[in-house]
């Protein structure tokens, strides 16, 4: 699409937002963007819009669907779009091909992130100047999607897609995607879970090469049933149990292709590695972190899907190293006498009940010192804490809003210990529960942060949190070895 003298509104000066500005400038259009907290916007308040002459609007993801301002453009017949409809608009050819780079798409409830890097890791290892994109964060305004699309230098594009941008971007056909896995989450935001799933489905229309489903999700696995994939395209489940044929998945500890990517017969089974071979899908004790494993078998079927080297994928898989608040431990005490530890592992990430769930049952039961809490967003934890009351010794209750926490532990869980932490003063929040928690842990226990909830009541970010947690985590090691 040429966008060359034509007036595109960017609501909200984000990165995405900010390089998105950029690079229409450059391409000939005139941009106006509107930011209430901006000084370098050219408009503060969406009632000085003058909509005359507005061809289109980029709609942050900020943004939900009914936001006045979003409303009017579309009564008024102008089209909004996420970055991610404009970037993928605005691609240009790939220096050595000739062509747009092609693009790996991830979305899901969990795992999106750990799962893109995995995938431009394993790429990278095979050749690809293939970076990663889309909703990982980063402050580098080159690394936006659109900085990234306009870059002749990359050879493929690993894009993160939240279900929010997808909702304005209706013309992607990626060569690869991956939905990791669909769990009530914004569902505000869309206006419900039917929405919610079909903004996600949307990375799996018209696939080029490699359609990744996780099979042991219902609803991802419907999403991949109802897919049309490009002709020579491969559609490939992957399960963390025995797979069958079409999918990958585990047997006898033993990562096993049965879709047919690896030998170009599907049904025929092909042992790639054991699993005990990436310690970053393992507790330090070999118990397998089911999700972390799940990203691996999503990431490697994408690649592999791409045509990847298989060793030169499996090797780069074996080496990786998962990014930050990810089941991150960050502090142990010293070893007691049986060789026991009392260990704070970082997972700031999971911000959401799906993800924690995963998380806590990594862990034995009654080992976990769970903190959790924050901005709940509406959500409501019953339902998590009744299924994890067997690993969860006691927990600490953070956060602006704690009555939905407190609440499900009192009708689920009430004998296991709850301590809540008062928000005031906002700045020993963490110092003040890492204290409770220690307090309440025992070698061979496991200290959580994992805190089923946003982080922008008491918090700059998720990232933000978790680097408070590790920083308490580790004062308290060293007070507590010191005695």
């Amino acid at each position: 699409m040429d966008f060359a003298n034509t007036t595109v509104l960017v609501a909200g000066l984000g990165v995405s937002g900010s390089s998105l500005a950029r690079v229409l400038n450059q391409r000939g259009a005139h941009v106006i963007t509107v930011d209430e907290h901006k000084s370098e916007a050219d408009l503060h308040s969406f009632g000085d819009i003058d909509w005359q002459g507005i061809d289109y609007v980029m709609a942050s993801p900020v943004f939900n669907p009914r936001t006045p301002f979003i409303l009017e453009a579309q009564r008024r017949g102008i089209a909004v779009m996420s970055e991610v409809e404009f970037a993928w608009q605005l691609r240009v050819n790939n220096a050595r091909t000739g062509k747009p780079a092609p693009w790996i798409g991830i979305t899901g409830t969990n795992g999106k992130t750990s799962t893109t890097e995995m995938t431009s890791a394993m790429l990278g290892a095979c050749g690809f100047d293939a970076p990663t994109a889309g909703n990982i964060a980063s402050g580098n305004m080159d690394m936006s999607l659109s900085g990234c699309a306009t870059n002749p230098a990359h050879d493929a594009l690993c894009v993160e897609l939240s279900s929010f941008q997808m909702h304005f971007t209706d013309s992607l056909e990626l060569d690869c995607a991956a939905i990791t896995n669909i769990a009530d989450d914004h569902l505000d935001w869309h206006g419900g879970r039917d929405n919610y799933a079909a903004d996600k489905a949307k990375v799996f229309h018209g696939v080029k090469k490699a359609l990744v489903y996780n099979a042991d999700d219902p609803v991802v696995s419907d999403k991949a049933r109802q897919a049309r994939v490009a002709p020579g395209g491969r559609t490939i489940g992957f399960t963390l149990g025995e797979p069958s044929t079409g999918q990958i998945g585990v047997a006898d500890g033993w990562i096993v292709d049965m879709s047919g990517v690896v030998s170009g017969k599907a049904g025929e089974a092909n042992r790639l590695a054991a699993v005990s071979e990436f310690s970053h899908l393992c507790e330090p004790d070999g118990t397998i972190y089911p999700h972390l494993l799940a990203d691996a078998l999503t990431a490697l079927a994408l690649v592999l899907g791409f045509g990847a080297n298989l060793e030169q994928a499996l090797e780069a898989l074996r080496t990786f190293a998962p990014g930050g608040h990810r089941i991150a431990t960050v502090a142990a005490t010293a070893p007691d006498a049986l060789g026991n530890t009392i260990r704070f592992v970082d997972d700031s990430k999971a911000t959401n009940a799906h993800a924690v769930k995963a998380s806590i049952s990594s862990f034995a039961p009654g080992s976990v010192v769970w903190i959790a809490g924050g901005l709940a967003k509406g959500s409501r934890f019953e339902n998590l804490v009744a299924s994890q009351r067997e690993a969860i010794k006691s927990a600490v209750i953070i956060g602006v809003d704690q009555a939905p926490m407190l609440e499900a532990f009192a009708a689920e869980a009430p004998d296991i210990p709850v301590v809540p932490i008062d928000p005031e003063p906002n700045e020993t929040v963490m110092t003040r529960a890492v204290e409770a928690a220690g307090r309440m842990s025992q070698p061979g226990d496991v200290v959580l942060m994992a805190p089923a909830c946003a982080s922008f009541d008491q918090f700059k970010s998720y990232a933000d949190r978790g680097e408070a947690f590790a920083k308490a985590a580790e004062q308290w090691v060293a007070n507590h070895d010191a005695r």
